[in-house]
């Protein structure tokens, strides 16, 4: 009993002593914001703050739901000593909203007040119609009338009954525009805040002191719901040009803190090899019996995933939900009407799909189609705004008029423009961006476009074709001397003769060459086909003899001279029992590891040229392999 007593005294003494501690509200603002592809550094700097002899707590109101704690780090510059940093919700301190949003919420309510006297006005034409409903005259064999009087009568009523009639529907008509003018301001609403956070945190640093002295303090701390990741315009006039290239990074962030004019810096940690061509497996050659099948070209073709994104529970597109090749720098948001596309590098199966107010999906995209249905995050449920006579929840296509796939542009952007300053450095674990001009990123989940660098390059460009895995021939740029640049995987949109001809996915390796891929040029067809009549099978005694003959036909329809490499295999063999042997490989170069043919020759205007492939395969008699 003495213990418990003696604790209780313990408790109160701290709480009491807790209370007797001074409470400062400090003014701060953010000043830097370091982006990583996941999450955020926030910086915030305080104003000068008077300091009081003692223990005091200083309190920073008002910052984003989403700090991770274990990141809170405080620093100060005067004569005191930081104790502890720790964070509390703030559940009574409201989101502070936006002029314009503030603008269109004053628009919404005068737009409300008007229905309202509309609709007054429409019940008292209805409460007329009612009552010369109910006064019609009646005749009857002892009701003495007057005629004339009985027709004025009867005329009084049809015109009056007629003008309620068309009051009314006139006024259901101004009604239901003005309905319509509300839920486009309230759709426009949701699409200047985003969905909004209902509630902050408050930071508080505890200082000690010895005197009365002034100071100022910077708070750093990671948010989440913030991320970039690059993309590129690729632009080329012809194959005498070089390449220009434009570096952009699309920055997002939903932390509840507007970053207002901040200094900001993008971080990427070591970015995914990848390679967008098509990939050509190793053709591995064994008895059916073991599990091996037939070589699917298709499948080793297959690099780009499409789909749409809607909303589980109505089917509604959601336009802007971010979609991201799982531990890759490789990323893209859905348009307007909730449709992505996006390449995948080699070897990555997995998309993750993000969406404010949304749980979280990773799911894995094993074909070049993959549509979502997203679940609303119960936790969000109570944080949709509704305003007027609408909800803000999903009616957002509408609001995305004059707007691309929901990305926003600020500060340089096209390539005609004087381009941003950007300081680029490497370090040890990542590269870091760092933007000279200070920007401004909301919190309202959008992309914001920021142009990290405009180079031209120097390109040696060559068609590639592997004719097993599909028809077409490749136009490919390769470029030597990027290595001061420090790039990283992600999508490029190609333009090609000043055609846009679609999106590829840059390939960085660590290499001294970046090969970029300009998409398809029908003008150079390469064909294919199995020789049936040298496809021989021959039995001798107890093993059995298969020949496969291929030629590969290749014409340029092109004004101009083409660099071309093609690519082809021979089967490995994965049993002793299994031998290949080479019949016809017209001088291709052949890597005995994998069984990869390549041929590389300059092929004139209009001119045609065929190669031959062929190989026989020996392997014991009845027992079946893999021949193509």
């Amino acid at each position: 009993m003495n213990k418990i007593i003696l604790f209780a005294s313990l408790l109160f003494l701290n709480i009491a002593a807790f209370a007797q501690d001074n409470q400062i509200s400090v003014n701060s603002k953010i000043s830097g914001v370091t982006v990583f592809m996941n999450g955020a550094q926030v910086q915030r700097q305080s104003d000068q703050v008077d300091v009081p002899q003692g223990v005091s707590l200083l309190v920073f109101s008002g910052l984003s739901s989403s700090i991770e704690a274990q990141s809170l780090q405080a620093r100060g510059e005067g004569n005191f000593t930081i104790l502890s940093v720790a964070k509390q919700n703030n559940f009574l301190l409201d989101k502070k909203k936006s002029e314009q949003k503030l603008a269109l919420q004053a628009r919404s309510e005068e737009i409300s007040d008007r229905i309202i006297t509309l609709k007054n006005e429409m019940a008292v034409y209805k409460s007329e119609e009612e009552m010369l409903m109910k006064n019609q005259i009646v005749t009857g064999a002892y009701v003495a009338y007057d005629l004339v009087k009985l027709k004025a009568a009867l005329d009084f009523q049809k015109q009056r009954l007629m003008e309620a009639k068309s009051k009314q529907a006139g006024l259901q008509k101004d009604i239901d525009k003005l309905y319509e003018e509300i839920n486009k301001i309230n759709r426009q609403a949701a699409e200047v805040d985003g969905k909004p956070i209902s509630n902050s945190n408050d930071v508080v640093v505890k200082v000690s002191s010895k005197i009365a002295t002034k100071g100022k303090f910077i708070l750093t701390y990671l948010v989440k719901n913030a991320s970039w990741y690059p993309t590129y315009d690729v632009r080329a006039k012809d194959v005498a040009s070089p390449i220009q290239l434009v570096y952009k990074a699309n920055v997002s962030q939903n932390s509840g803190e507007d970053w207002k004019n901040v200094k900001l810096t993008l971080s990427s940690g070591n970015p995914s090899n990848s390679n967008e061509r098509p990939n050509l497996p190793t053709y591995l050659l064994g008895y059916v019996s073991a599990g091996y099948s037939l070589f699917n070209p298709i499948a080793a073709s297959s690099n780009a995933v499409k789909g749409k994104v809607v909303d589980g529970n109505d089917n509604a597109a959601l336009p802007g939900v971010s979609v991201r090749v799982k531990n890759s720098s490789v990323a893209t948001v859905t348009d307007a009407d909730g449709n992505y596309s996006i390449q995948m590098p080699t070897g990555a199966n997995i998309l993750e799909f993000n969406y404010i107010g949304y749980e979280r999906q990773e799911l894995v995209a094993n074909n070049g189609q993959l549509n979502v249905r997203l679940k609303e995050d119960s936790k969000s449920l109570e944080e949709v705004v509704v305003m007027g006579y609408g909800s803000a929840k999903k009616e957002i296509s509408g609001a995305l008029a004059g707007s691309v796939a929901g990305i926003r542009v600020r500060g340089a952007s096209s390539i005609a423009s004087v381009p941003l300053e950007v300081k680029n450095v490497e370090k040890q674990t990542n590269v870091t961006f760092e933007i000279k001009m200070p920007y401004t990123i909301l919190s309202d989940g959008k992309q914001a476009a920021v142009d990290i660098g405009n180079y031209d390059f120097k390109a040696d460009y060559e068609y590639y074709a592997v004719p097993k895995v599909t028809s077409d021939a490749f136009l490919t740029a390769k470029i030597t001397d990027f290595n001061e640049v420090n790039f990283i995987s992600g999508e490029a949109s190609i333009f090609f003769e000043g055609t846009y001809l679609g999106k590829s996915l840059l390939d960085i390796q660590h290499t001294d060459t970046l090969t970029i891929s300009l998409g398809v040029d029908k003008n150079v067809s390469v064909r294919r086909e199995k020789q049936k009549g040298f496809t021989e099978r021959q039995f001798i005694g107890s093993s059995q003899k298969d020949t496969r003959h291929f030629v590969i036909d290749v014409k340029n329809r092109k004004s101009q001279a083409v660099n071309l490499t093609i690519e082809d295999q021979l089967p490995v063999a994965t049993n002793s029992d299994i031998s290949v042997d080479k019949q016809e490989l017209s001088k291709a170069k052949l890597d005995e590891s994998n069984g990869k043919l390549t041929w590389q020759f300059l092929l004139q205007p209009n001119e045609q040229k065929k190669i031959d492939l062929k190989y026989q395969v020996k392997y014991p008699k009845n027992r079946p392999v893999n021949i193509e």
